[in-house]
Order: C-alpha cells, then structure tokens, then sequence
C-alpha cells in the first residue's frame, strides 16, 4: 500500500433522498450546539435518545416542530435510514481512500484479518462458536467457577467456618427460633441470601463475567453478529440484534433497554420477547452450566433445545407480527488481544453491579420467605407447585426452587443446584429443571423494564405465554426421554 501525491480531495455528499431528509431536519433547528446543526439533524434521524434529549431542552416550545420535522422526514425518506447512512459513509470512505491511496497487485493480508474473516464464515465461525462456548463457558465457568471455586468458597470456607459460627453466635444472642431462623434459619438471610449469593452465585457470576469480558474486548462479538445475521433475518430479525441477545447473557434487563438500538417497534417487540423467553443471564446460566458441569452430554441437549426453541418462538413470532425486517450494517473494530487492563475494568464493574443491583434482592428473598413461612403463604405457595413440579418429573422438594424462581431466575437455579448437591437430581431431571427454569418467567427487575419499554399489556401477555409454555416445554421433554428410556 502506499500513499498518492497530494492532491484536491472532493467530499461526495449524500444521496438526494438522504440529503433532503437532513436538510428539513436541520431547517427546523434554532438553538446553538456544540456541533454543527447538520449533525444534530443526522442524530436525530438516527433517533439517538441523549441527542433528542440534548435537543428538547435546548429547542424548549420549539421541538414540537423539531419533532414533527423528524417524523415527516423519515416518512419521505420511506426506508430504512439508519442502514441508509452507514453504507453511503461506508461509500465515501471507499471513494475518499482510492483518491489518496493505491494497493500492491497482492495486498498483504494480516493474521488478524484472516481470522476475523474465518469467524464470519459459517464454515469456519461456527466451529469457533462452538469452542468459545466449550471453553469459555462449559469448561471455565461452568467446571471451575461452578465446581472448584464454589466447593472451595460454599462447602469449605462457608459450610465448615463462617456458617457454623455464625449460627452459634446468632442463636446465643436471639433465643428465640421465630426470630433467629431470619437469619440462621434454612433460609435465613446468611445461611441463604448471603451464602447463595456470595459462595455460590458469585464465584460462577464472576467467572462468567471474565469469559464475557474477554469476548467483548477482543472484537468477536461484532463478527458473531456478522455471522447470525442471515439465520436471524429468519426469524425477523437482523444481526444488529445480536447485540441485545448477547447483553441479555450478562443481564437481560439492560439488555431489554439496549433493544432501543433496533430500527423499528417490531423488532424492539420480538427481540425483547426472546430476551425474556429463552435468554438465561450471567447468574442463572453460570449455576445452570456449574449444574450440568458433570453431565457433558446433558449441557450439549440444554443448549440444543434452547437454540431450537429460541428459533422456533423466533421464526413463527416473525412470521404472525406484520412488518418487514430491517436492514443490517455494521462497522466492525479490529479483531485484536484483550486487553488485561480493559478486562479488569469491565470485570469489576459488572461485580459491582452484581453486588449493588443483585446481591440485596437475596436479602429481600430470604426476608420474604421467611416472613411467608411465618405466616404460612410460603408452605401453601409450594404445596400448590408441588403437581406442577410432579408433572416435570422432578421431586417434591423442586417446588421450592421453582418458587424461589418467582423473585428471580437465578435464585432458583441456586435452589436447584442445592438439591443437586444433595443427589436429589439425576441427569434427566436436571435437564428438564434447566430448560424448565431458563424458559421461565423473567425476574422481577426485567418484568419492569419490560413494562417500562412495551407497555403493561405487553409484560403481562409475554408472562401469560411463557409460564405455561415453560411447563409444558418441560413436560413434554420428561415424557420423551422417558418414552424413549433415555438416561443421561
């Protein structure tokens, strides 16, 4: 490669139809901006919330028109904008570079390159799919941080130092049982709510958010859309929405926020659906896979099933909501190492996350089954569970779990994990209980942010569709591996 001489470069502007569409929007700005009025206008087309922000309280009474400007513009425009832009700019670029530079006959192709194209070819991405999933999921959160680091943390520091002397001195200092079980109880808040969440949830949590962190930084996810992107346009979607799919593994209410990104109300609708159908987050799939670590064979059918029901629910969700999928472009960063300093940093600030958003959500369950075993609701809630979970083909005892499911998904899990511990599950009960739960309905936190992002009637009809749809998911699997004396 090398550089031409100087010369006079031309800027080409955008095509009319997009060149119209700014300058209506730009017409209708009267305010001063630390950037120029025609970038406002491109932001604001782009339908960028700080910016609308930003341009509603400078435009004060204004922005009625400013609004109306958008609205207008957009539907003369009559396509896809945001995709619109990113290719003419992809074009200049292209246009700008061949005036000041010129390639060798061969260009050289960096290792880097190659790579970045063997991640976005199915014939080689998948296989690289699937071998982040086995290392970075299976292998390091799912045996280490589910197996090693939870037996050092759960049944050794935990169970034989913290939880014993904390209850001694708990049940010296509050004689009476009513009261100290809030505590030291079966489900008191450490024995529980701090025992789950630090010595159980946390070290898988933890490792997750490493794994997930090294991805990120590393520049696969961008390819991993780039690859998705023809089997998501299947199912009414494009491989922008990738980007919400794989946040909702870390968290599935910032990632239903983040389904904003989606050019149009359908996509927003299907993608969030999805989210809170099939997507399990960081906590709940760590323990699920720390869970099916010793059984390899049940781990591949529990990621089968949930891929095959996510593209099922996908396909014929696309198929009966009325619209048209969107384009897909998507600037991609340079494939690169991680960077240890920037692994670190997103690391951290996912813990704290966990401990400022998840962690007193434990406290609060552990104080709400307490108070409801107190009174008695807690033991007729599960009683009523209890031929729910029969039908799963899992023991009385799961009804609990399932309960604890209710507050959130991981919650549950972590009650699963507990009688796993205790033998009470074998392999085929284990994966009816995870696929059963992953389909579960969404927590607490992402229920909210559902009905802050659709609507109330939206959250309620996706509840009413995935709760019954999660039992009989896991019905109709215990009743074909038992049908077919399948014994994972």
């Amino acid at each position: 490669m090398t550089t031409l001489a100087p010369q006079k470069i031309s800027f080409p502007g955008y095509e009319a139809g997009l060149e119209t569409a700014i300058q209506m929007v730009n017409a209708a700005l009267f305010a001063d901006y630390r950037m120029t009025r025609r970038a406002i206008a491109i932001l604001l087309l782009q339908e960028d919330a700080e910016i609308q922000l930003l341009v509603r309280e400078q435009e004060g009474e204004q922005y009625t028109f400013v609004k109306q400007a958008v609205q207008f513009a957009l539907q003369e425009f009559g396509g896809n904008i945001d995709s619109a832009i990113i290719l003419q700019r992809r074009d200049m670029v292209l246009k700008i570079t061949r005036q000041v530079m010129q390639h060798a006959d061969k260009p050289r192709v960096m290792v880097t390159e190659r790579l970045s194209r063997m991640c976005m070819s199915p014939i080689t991405g998948i296989p690289i799919l699937i071998i982040a999933l086995w290392f970075g999921l299976y292998q390091f959160v799912g045996v280490f941080g589910g197996g090693t680091l939870v037996n050092l943390l759960e049944k050794q520091l935990f169970g034989q130092y913290l939880n014993p002397w904390f209850t001694v001195h708990v049940q010296h200092w509050i004689p009476w049982p009513w009261l100290s079980d809030l505590f030291v109880g079966d489900y008191g808040i450490w024995t529980l709510g701090i025992t789950y969440a630090v010595a159980l949830i946390f070290p898988i949590v933890g490792t997750f958010f490493i794994a997930f962190s090294v991805l990120e930084d590393s520049g696969y996810f961008p390819r991993l859309a780039m690859l998705i992107d023809r089997l998501f346009k299947g199912i009414g979607l494009n491989g922008k929405a990738v980007i919400p799919i794989v946040l909702g593994f870390g968290c599935d209410t910032m990632a239903t926020i983040v389904t904003r990104i989606l050019e149009t109300p359908r996509e927003r609708i299907l993608a969030t659906f999805l989210l809170s159908l099939a997507i399990p987050c960081s906590a709940q799939m760590g323990v699920m896979t720390a869970m099916l670590s010793g059984h390899p064979t049940a781990f591949i059918l529990w990621m089968l099933i949930m891929t095959g029901i996510f593209l099922l629910i996908g396909y014929l969700t696309g198929r009966l909501m009325p619209g048209e999928t969107a384009h897909f472009a998507m600037e991609l960063p340079p494939l690169r190492w991680p960077s240890p300093a920037n692994i670190l940093i997103k690391t951290w600030s996912r813990v704290q996350w966990y401990f400022l958003e998840v962690f007193p959500l434990f406290i609060f369950a552990s104080f709400a089954i307490w108070l409801g075993r107190l009174t008695g609701v807690f033991t007729l809630l599960v009683k009523g569970l209890v031929p729910v979970v029969r039908f799963l083909g899992l023991p009385d005892k799961a009804a609990e779990a399932f309960l604890f499911g209710f507050f959130r998904r991981d919650y549950g899990a972590a009650g699963l994990y507990k009688l796993q511990e205790h033998g009470a599950l074998n392999g085929n009960s284990l994966l009816v209980s995870v696929v059963t739960l992953t389909i579960f309905l969404p927590c607490i936190a992402q229920f909210l942010m559902v009905k802050k992002e659709r609507g109330l009637k939206m959250a309620l009809g996706m509840a009413a569709f995935i709760l019954p749809f999660a039992v009989l998911v896991g019905g109709g699997l215990n009743f074909v591996l038992t049908a077919l004396h399948v014994h994972l």
